[in-house]
């Protein structure tokens, strides 16, 4: 019990009695989800198909863009990887990602957790989570750290302890969940968090994948044309198209769960080299409590065909309800 932390246990046990209640899809069967812990990463798959890496070692590029806990790969049904690493045009991205480029300590700042300057993603453990028959998880705590902020030693000193839990779902027909669950408690008083100092204010949630020539958005409302600025607020955004080599139509839809601050937030979406990010809390920075935790939830819905195959009002009804 004590590998939980209070609100990692409090989530779980409201999951599992929804669970019983009826809120999950699928059959029951025996959980055929595997994570095996290597020395870099968490690989998980099910039926020897790899699903994602959760990256908690320091990875970088010649040294430069160092970066830990995300995730890259995320796999497609079929096997095709969606994500990208290191992309020319923005070497600090990285696959399904959670960062700010305001990070401060009151008026003074600590480096840019978006683009990798003067900051640190210090995973002090990871574990694995069998949570039940259909999923598995993994929890990860993380202390943010910068090279400005450190004690009389020189020693960096966490101001910032995020705990992530990622739950990964068997596949059901034609399509996958994956929840993403990040709590960020200050541990320093005066923290605050924000996206970009402009009109876009991009930050929080991010998702760096492959963007085809055939990719198409859609949100509630239809389809969705990106543009320079923030679109729309949405509960949910779909990225559908032909991914790899690949010439059948599949697909990657965000939830933003209705417990987030700002539901529905707006989004940021782009046709070409960068992410797709659901705006929290955008330009204004807002500031963490050393008590009560900013808690994001997502769930990534992994499909074949377009939008057209799944029904996402449908799932975004029952993720609201399972919380």
């Amino acid at each position: 019990m004590n590998i939980f932390s209070k609100t990692v246990l409090n989530t779980f046990a409201v999951s599992f009695l929804l669970a019983a209640a009826g809120c999950q899809i699928g059959n029951t069967f025996t959980n055929s989800i595997r994570i095996v812990k290597t020395d870099r990463a968490l690989i998980v798959s099910e039926k020897g198909k790899k699903i994602l890496a959760y990256r908690y070692k320091p990875v970088s590029l010649e040294g430069k863009y160092t970066r830990a806990d995300y995730v890259h790969p995320l796999c497609n049904l079929d096997g095709c990887v969606l994500t990208e690493d290191f992309p020319k045009d923005h070497r600090h991205h990285r696959g399904i990602f959670w960062a700010w480029h305001q990070v401060y300590i009151g008026s003074k700042r600590l480096g840019d957790a978006w683009s990798l300057i003067d900051f640190t993603y210090d995973v002090r453990d990871v574990k694995i989570l069998d949570v039940d028959s259909e999923s598995k998880a993994l929890r990860a705590k993380v202390h943010w750290k910068s090279s400005l902020w450190a004690d009389g030693q020189g020693r960096q000193k966490p101001f910032v302890e995020e705990t992530t839990t990622i739950r990964i779902f068997s596949a059901e027909e034609d399509m996958r969940k994956i929840d993403f669950e990040i709590s960020l408690l200050a541990l320093e008083k005066g923290v605050r968090i924000g996206g970009s100092n402009n009109a876009r204010g991009y930050g929080g949630f991010s998702a760096r994948i492959k963007l085809p020539d055939s990719i198409e958005f859609t949100g509630p409302n239809g389809p969705i044309e990106p543009k320079g600025t923030a679109v729309e607020p949405a509960p949910w955004m779909d990225f559908s198209g032909r991914f790899g080599d690949s010439e059948n139509i599949s697909g990657l839809a965000i939830l933003c769960h209705k417990s987030n601050p700002g539901y529905p937030q707006p989004w940021i979406l782009r046709k070409k080299g960068s992410m797709q990010n659901p705006v929290y809390p955008g330009r204004n920075a807002i500031e963490l409590s050393t008590v009560k935790p900013v808690i994001l939830r997502y769930r990534l819905i992994i499909h074949r065909g377009d939008v057209h195959h799944v029904d996402l009002d449908k799932l975004q009804g029952q993720y609201n309800a399972c919380y």
